[in-house]
């Protein structure tokens, strides 16, 4: 089979198109034949040899949708011929991969597979963070820092699917202010032309944001708290800026808030299981229509050098697909 292989650190030139064997799977697992797959920036960041880069040389990728062309004798709830999404086992820059049961999930037939294949991260992210670690409530203000971005943009649907009163957005450059207001947001700021946690706190009357999904840290962590409502949560789940923030407890134990992160590669190493119900939500949402991913541009898998150079160049205001299907 054809595959994107990296076999060195470095830049885009470092991945190769090339033969590669098929891999074989064990009976918790089944061989997807994939249609199209993602670029995640983490692809891009395990290029490079960070973030949990695998032993070169390594296939990259995160995620694909595809059909099941193998079962493995104790999966019980997949058969072949299957439309899915699934999280492999070991990259998804290629025309079969392998992925446990428990991290493949099948698809309604009204889900196409390039919603499907740019879906799984930015979706399944922004539910756990909004549903089930800020516990996101009716009527309430939620902060979205990098709200143009890939997750920003799918929160910022969520939040209002959801049922958030009030959706504010945080933007480095006000060229990108429109995609975020264009995916929903009530309000964007550009907290490079004013000072975000004064204008939040205005738009709120001085209340403040009742949740923050923070993916950049640093200062911005730290001045979140300066905007963070009374039983406020401020959730983290990336380092964009690669700085760390820091948190004083007494900023918090007397104003009942609460800072929490997430990883969803961890709960995708760890506890699997949660996501069942994720897909179940976010399938229903991108089913009728109402939660609407993105998609920027459309490469070829022997492409892959040439996308990995669009998305970092940040031109890219939408998902970037990997065609594999012949």
């Amino acid at each position: 089979m054809k595959a994107i292989l990296v076999t060195e650190f470095g830049g885009p030139h470092v991945m190769k198109y090339t033969d590669v064997d098929v891999p074989s799977i064990n009976s918790k697992q089944v061989l997807i034949r994939v249609e199209t797959t993602s670029v995640n920036f983490a692809d891009i960041k395990s290029r490079y040899g960070k973030m949990g880069a695998g032993k070169l040389p390594f296939i990259p990728g995160l995620d694909a949708a595809g059909i099941i062309e193998k079962v493995g004798s104790d999966v019980h709830h997949l058969k072949v011929g299957q439309r899915v999404i699934a999280f492999p086992a070991n990259g998804s820059y290629a025309d079969y991969i392998v992925a446990d049961e428990n991290l493949t999930f099948a698809l309604p037939d009204s889900i196409d597979f390039d919603t499907a294949a740019a879906c799984p991260i930015v979706s399944f992210t922004s539910y756990k963070l909004l549903a089930d670690v800020a516990r996101l409530e009716p009527g309430e203000t939620v902060l979205i820092h990098a709200a143009a971005g890939g997750i920003g943009t799918t929160a910022i649907q969520l939040a209002k699917l959801l049922g958030a009163g009030q959706v504010i957005g945080t933007v480095g450059n006000e060229s990108k202010a429109a995609i975020a207001l264009e995916a929903g947001a009530d309000h964007v700021i550009c907290y490079e032309k004013e000072d975000f946690a004064e204008r939040v706190n205005e738009l709120t009357n001085g209340e403040g944001a009742n949740v923050i999904l923070d993916s950049i840290s640093g200062w911005v962590s730290e001045k979140s708290l300066n905007c963070l409502a009374m039983y406020g949560r401020l959730v983290h789940f990336g380092n964009a800026s690669g700085e760390s923030g820091r948190i004083k407890t007494q900023d918090l134990h007397a104003s009942c808030r609460s800072v929490l992160g997430f990883s969803l590669g961890t709960t995708r190493s760890k506890r699997p299981h949660l996501l069942r119900d994720t897909a179940e939500r976010v399938f229903g949402y991108l089913a009728d229509g109402r939660l609407q991913i993105k998609i920027s541009r459309r490469f070829a898998l022997e492409e892959a050098a040439q996308a990995h150079e669009w998305v970092e160049s940040r031109q890219s205001t939408g998902k970037v697909l990997l065609d594999v299907r012949k």
